[in-house]
C-alpha cells in the first residue's frame, strides 16, 4: 500500500493515530521531546508520516517507565549504542518485575488453596498425601541460646539474598528431624526454611523429596505441637509407616486470624515406601 509520506497531520490526528490524548503530544511539545513538524501563523500543530517512529519510541520508553529526564538524556545523543544500553537496563527491570509478578502469582495461589482447605478441614484428621514434586528449600540453621527475633532476622537477611520484594513472596517453616521425633525430642528443630516460588537449584538448598507424607495440623500456639506428634507417632505404629528425613511445618492461616490461638500449623513427614 502506498502512502504519503509528505503528508502531515493535525495534532488530533496524529494523537488519534498513535492511540493517545493530544494534551500528550502538547506536553512533549513543552518539555522539547517531540515538537510538532510545522507550527503555522494560527498556532495549529501539524506533525509528519516520519515523527511516527520517534514517537513510538517515546510511548515505549515510557511504558518501561523510563523518565522523561532519561528520555531527554537519549534523545540528545540518539544512536543504537544508546539505545541498546538503555533497552538493557529496562529490560533487566521488566525481568526482575516478571520475577516478582510470577513468585505473587504462585503464592497467591497457595493461600488460595489454604483458604479454600480450611473451609472444610478436619484438624483432627491424619492423611496420606503424594507430593510430586522435589522442592528445594533455603535454610537457616537454628542455634541454641539465640533469640527467635534474632533467627527470624538472619530469615529476612536470607531472603534479600534471594531479591525477594517482599517477604511473602515466600513460604516459610520449620524443620524437625525424624530421628529426634522418635527420641521424644520435639523441640529439637535444626533450620528454619523458606520455600521460593519459582525453581532454584542453588548449591546449599534443603532438598525436601517427592514422594508420599503423612499429613496433619494443630490448631493453636506451638506449645501444642508436642502432644500433636505424639498422637501423629501413635497413627504411624498402628498403620505400621515409618518416617525419615524430617517433619516440616508451616502456619497455613496467618493471615485471617486475631490471636495465636486460632493458628493453623501444617505438618508433612515423609514416609518410607
Amino acid at each position: 500500500m502506498f502512502y504519503d509520506t509528505h503528508k502531515l497531520f493535525t495534532i488530533g490526528q496524529f494523537a488519534k493515530l498513535h492511540e493517545i490524548n493530544k494534551k500528550t503530544l502538547m506536553w512533549y511539545d513543552e518539555i522539547g521531546i517531540l515538537k510538532p513538524a510545522v507550527v503555522k501563523e494560527n498556532g495549529y500543530r501539524y506533525y509528519s508520516f516520519h515523527q511516527s517512529s520517534l514517537l513510538e519510541t517515546i510511548l515505549m520508553l515510557r511504558e518501561l517507565n523510563v523518565s522523561i529526564p532519561e528520555i531527554q538524556d537519549f534523545l540528545k545523543n540518539r544512536s543504537a549504542s544508546s539505545l541498546e544500553t538503555l533497552l538493557a537496563d529496562k529490560v533487566r527491570e521488566l525481568d526482575d518485575t516478571i520475577s516478582h509478578l510470577k513468585a505473587l502469582r504462585a503464592i497467591m495461589n497457595e493461600t488460595r488453596w489454604n483458604m479454600s482447605a480450611l473451609r472444610n478441614l478436619d484438624l483432627s484428621e491424619v492423611s496420606i498425601v503424594e507430593k510430586p514434586e522435589t522442592h528445594y528449600l533455603v535454610t537457616v540453621p537454628i542455634s541454641q541460646g539465640i533469640p527467635f527475633e534474632q533467627e527470624i532476622e538472619r530469615v529476612v537477611a536470607e531472603a534479600k539474598k534471594y531479591q525477594l520484594k517482599r517477604l511473602h513472596d515466600a513460604s516459610y517453616g520449620s524443620i524437625l528431624p525424624v530421628e529426634d521425633l522418635y527420641c521424644g525430642h520435639y523441640h529439637n528443630y535444626s533450620a528454619l526454611y523458606m520455600e521460593l516460588p519459582f525453581p532454584t537449584h542453588r548449591k546449599g538448598l534443603h532438598i525436601q523429596p517427592k514422594g508420599t507424607y503423612l499429613r496433619a495440623f494443630c490448631k493453636g500456639s506451638w506449645d501444642k505441637l508436642p502432644g500433636r506428634y505424639m498422637e501423629i507417632l501413635t497413627y504411624a505404629k498402628e498403620n505400621r509407616l515409618q518416617f525419615y528425613g524430617f517433619a516440616y511445618e508451616k502456619g497455613i492461616n496467618e493471615l485471617v486470624i486475631d490471636t495465636f490461638d486460632d493458628y493453623i500449623t501444617q505438618i508433612e513427614i515423609p514416609i518410607k515406601a
